[in-house]
């Protein structure tokens, strides 16, 4: 029988990428840690991880078994909240969002839920994507309110047990300019005018996404301050830093004396939707969330703020 503390060594380990990382974590000792995976390996007869001086990776077992990991987890993590339910007799509902989602989309969809789903007890997690979808397929969380620049979500290391990616909203991000700028009454401009100019940074993805989008456009950007704010940034562009990059979706609250222009396609775009678990998103608070995110995320679109999403609407996330 495989002992279900093994299986959570080894999530550690892949995880962390070292025996001596998955143990600061787990307060264990590095040796009781390669322990662990040794009997893993003996009882399985199957190497797990690879080792090297760079650290350890996982092979094609060990992707298996971490996989097998996060399902248990989960379960467990369910079945907690089962037996918490029949001792307090109300359900806990857990949500994890990035910042920007959370504050402009979360609010709007909260009273519905409440109403379909009074004396529900509701908890709210903030992380970006790479953290919250590892604590949906644990467990640990319902559903999370994510978001991806162009290209795959992060969903972490080995096979995904189920992840269930249901898309909201595009979010194309604009250029924002202090009053005055050159190019501060355009209704749209190329981002290759940009190339001489200074840029301050409101998210720490964004700026890999800018110097991919600009190699494109054929110039290096000149980036002065990255933040993990995108009203910290702006505020940073009032006071004459330079311009930054922002969603759609974060431009509110406005600062004075800035402007915001779209960019001409290839358009730098956001994508934002839920990740579930599959084999869970039938359940009723689950559907209810959803729904009431989907109809906030409509309202963005009517008011002109950011374009429907294209269809597929759901889509299986793969690893």
């Amino acid at each position: 029988m495989i002992d279900v503390q093994r299986l959570r060594v080894l999530r550690a380990v892949a995880d962390h990428g070292s025996f001596s990382k998955a143990a600061t974590a787990l307060r264990l000792t590095p040796s009781a840690v390669s322990q662990h995976v040794a009997v893993l390996e003996r009882s399985l007869g199957a190497q797990v991880v690879a080792r090297s001086t760079r650290g350890v990776t996982l092979t094609q077992a060990g992707q298996i078994m971490v996989g097998a990991a996060e399902s248990v987890a989960a379960e467990l993590a369910q079945a907690k909240q089962q037996v918490e339910r029949l001792s307090t007799g109300r359900v806990q509902f857990t949500v994890a969002t990035f910042t920007s989602g959370g504050r402009h989309l979360l609010p709007g969809a909260l009273p519905r839920f409440m109403a379909a789903h009074p004396g529900t007890l509701f908890h709210v997690r903030e992380g970006e994507p790479e953290v919250a979808l590892p604590l949906v397929r644990q467990g640990a969380v319902d559903l999370a309110l994510a978001y991806r620049f162009d290209g795959p979500l992060p969903v972490g290391p080995g096979p995904s047990p189920g992840l269930y990616w249901t898309a909201l909203l595009e979010d194309p991000l604009h250029v924002v300019v202090p009053e005055g700028h050159r190019l501060a009454d355009r209704e749209s401009l190329d981002l290759a005018e940009l190339a001489s100019e200074p840029w301050v940074l409101g998210c720490l993805k964004t700026e890999a996404y800018l110097r991919r989008y600009a190699e494109r456009a054929g110039f290096a950007p000149e980036v002065r301050g990255t933040t993990t704010d995108y009203f910290f940034a702006r505020s940073l562009v009032a006071a004459g830093m330079g311009i930054t990059l922002v969603p759609s979706v974060a431009l509110a609250p406005t600062v004075p004396g800035l402007h915001a222009v779209p960019i001409e396609p290839p358009t730098p775009t956001r994508h934002i939707g839920v990740a579930t678990l599959g084999r869970r998103r039938d359940h009723p608070h689950l559907t209810t969330f959803i729904q009431a995110l989907r109809e906030q995320a409509r309202q963005h679109r009517d008011a002109g703020a950011v374009p429907a999403p294209p269809p597929p609407f759901e889509a299986m996330l793969q690893s």
